[in-house]
């Protein structure tokens, strides 16, 4: 029973040491390029001045957080501050690759984590070719010219067009009207036209001597 509630003393008096500690609020993203140098801050009060910085990251394979302590070397230093009652534990990573994106976070008492921040590391684009300034300006104007030419050839050539068309079309005008006509014989239009004339005189003539013949006539039969 003593050994019992020895251990639910230890349990109380922890919960009350972690709700003791105030956290600050750490910077939530840090981007950093390849092969640069990385700061990274926790900082808070009433608590430890030893305490573990904590990386996790998702692994290609598996998408399960795995979370590991960070390992210190040469290139990743430990060290912390303490101002006014308040430590400020920094981690520097110089010549970061990308192996080092992930979650960084401080471990206080084996229970407590800090908020934590994300650092995301980044390769830089590499030019494929190297031109200098006076090489682009001449790309750039060799393109103008291109567009230009894309432009001004195609509407040329439509010009070209409409204007062969527009003789193709006279000549065709010119050639019917001169086929209207070769098709017709004057001495038959001459013989027609006599016809004509004759079939006209005739009944004109006609006409005159039936009127006098009805006029004697008509004499004739009224004595």
């Amino acid at each position: 029973m003593g050994v019992f509630m020895f251990f639910v003393f230890c349990s109380l008096m922890g919960s009350v040491a972690t709700a003791e500690i105030k956290l600050d609020p750490d910077r939530p993203f840090l981007r950093v390029q390849f092969s640069g140098t990385a700061d990274l801050k926790c900082c808070y009060k009433d608590g430890p001045q030893n305490f573990t910085w904590i990386k996790s990251s998702s692994s290609k394979y598996s998408k399960k957080t795995q979370m590991y302590p960070v390992i210190l070397s040469e290139d990743v230093v430990k060290n912390y501050t303490k101002s006014e009652g308040k430590l400020c534990g920094i981690l520097t990573l110089r010549k970061v690759n990308l192996n080092d994106t992930g979650l960084y976070q401080c471990l206080l008492n084996k229970e407590v984590q800090t908020h934590g921040t994300y650092l995301q590391v980044f390769r830089p684009l590499e030019k494929t070719l190297n031109l200098s300034e006076s090489t682009k300006n001449k790309i750039l104007t060799a393109e103008g010219v291109l567009l230009l030419l894309c432009v001004v050839i195609p509407s040329a050539s439509l010009l070209l067009k409409s204007k062969s068309l527009n003789r193709l079309e006279m000549k065709k005008m010119k050639h019917e009207e001169e086929n209207i006509y070769q098709g017709l014989n004057l001495e038959d239009c001459c013989t027609t036209y006599d016809q004509i004339e004759r079939s006209q005189a005739q009944s004109q003539y006609q006409d005159v001597c039936n009127a006098m013949e009805e006029k004697e006539e008509s004499l004739l039969e009224k004595p």
